[in-house]
């Protein structure tokens, strides 16, 4: 019989004490290179959130991070392995940036009310499109889903340098994107949300899709834990043979699971190009989609975890940013799991 830990001690001792041993490491490293550790912490915390725009850039990283969290998440209580998230992603944008072109010619002038679900639409059904081919060469082909999602990241990297280049690419310029979308076709930002409301909110790029990835969150925990359905993709991730034995189709749960999958992925697509860029952009998931996988496995595939590790890493990634400019030698990626992570939307929120 195996020992298990007591509820309270897995689920809340064990990541306090790992997360203790992380700083501790942390600490020994910035020691290491000739700084102060008590000084770059509480610098890196003050980055983050010791202020109203700090704490705008760590929701609007911790945004994307849900998305791809969750991707991951689902895929892996369905006992799938889905490391395609940046491909997914990057279709996601293509999908918002597809309806925003599409409306810019063919129906100018359309309200935002109409537009903006249409983008968030688009960049589902592109992400969940793009997903649900390695769930089918998974489920009829037996083609193994991490083999088949790596090489979907590629392709869809390629797919969209071509597309960028030979057939939305803006006249008149050498810059690889696409013209700039309407007006109305923009992600409303949080500030002018609260300004609306009377309170006054700098302006970043954190914008409503911050609402999109709560809502994202409550859905997955509602899918996967109050949902007949749910319980069918757990059981047959979990226990393949007693949910096949209870006539549970094992195929139909790794599509469904893709395409959820594809689909929370997407969401990315909103935040980056429809809430900050205005256009499209290649390598805009920039890494994202990979982080996702240590933001659903530290949050322990679960909503609330994600979202905890999702404010994490948000916060690395502010924090680090803030460091490296207020500290002389002091490099963002000793905070950052990934090198030179999302360099563009900052500087093009900040340059226009």
């Amino acid at each position: 019989m195996n020992p298990t830990l007591p509820r309270w001690m897995d689920l809340g001792l064990l990541p306090v004490l790992n997360l203790a041993m992380a700083l501790l490491v942390a600490s020994m490293v910035v020691w290491a290179i000739g700084l102060e550790p008590a000084t770059v912490l509480g610098l890196l915390i003050k980055g983050a959130w010791g202020n109203a725009s700090g704490l705008s850039y760590t929701l609007y990283y911790a945004t994307t991070f849900v998305f791809t969290g969750l991707a991951v998440a689902v895929a892996f209580h369905a006992g799938l392995f889905n490391i395609g998230g940046e491909g997914q992603a990057a279709m996601g944008g293509l999908g918002t940036g597809l309806v925003a072109l599409a409306a810019l010619q063919l129906a100018p002038g359309l309200p935002a009310a109409v537009l903006v679900p249409a983008m968030v639409m688009g960049a589902m059904l592109f992400g969940a499109a793009w997903a649900a081919v390695p769930g089918a060469l998974q489920a009829w082909r037996g083609s193994h889903v991490v083999i088949t999602t790596i090489m979907f990241n590629f392709l869809a990297a390629a797919l969209m340098g071509y597309l960028l280049v030979e057939v939305l690419k803006e006249p008149g310029t050498m810059d690889l994107q696409s013209r700039a979308f309407e007006p109305a076709a923009r992600m409303p930002g949080v500030h002018e949300a609260l300004q609306g409301l009377g309170v006054e909110w700098p302006a970043t790029p954190l914008n409503l899709t911050a609402v999109l990835a709560v809502l994202a969150l409550v859905a997955t925990w509602w899918l996967l834990w109050g949902s007949r359905s749910g319980f069918e993709l757990r059981a047959s991730g979990h226990a393949p043979a007693a949910a096949l034995y209870a006539g549970v189709d094992p195929r139909r749960q790794v599509m469904a699971a893709m395409v959820v999958s594809g689909a929370m992925a997407g969401l990315v697509g909103v935040n980056e190009i429809a809430g900050v860029h205005q256009r499209l952009l290649p390598d805009f998931v920039a890494g994202a989609g990979f982080a996702g996988i240590a933001v659903s496995l530290i949050g322990r595939n679960h909503p609330v975890g994600i979202a905890l590790a999702a404010l994490l890493f948000g916060t690395l990634y502010q924090g680090g940013a803030e460091l490296a400019f207020e500290v002389p030698g002091f490099s963002r990626d000793i905070c950052v799991p990934w090198p030179a992570a999302w360099p563009s939307a900052r500087a093009w929120w900040t340059w226009g």
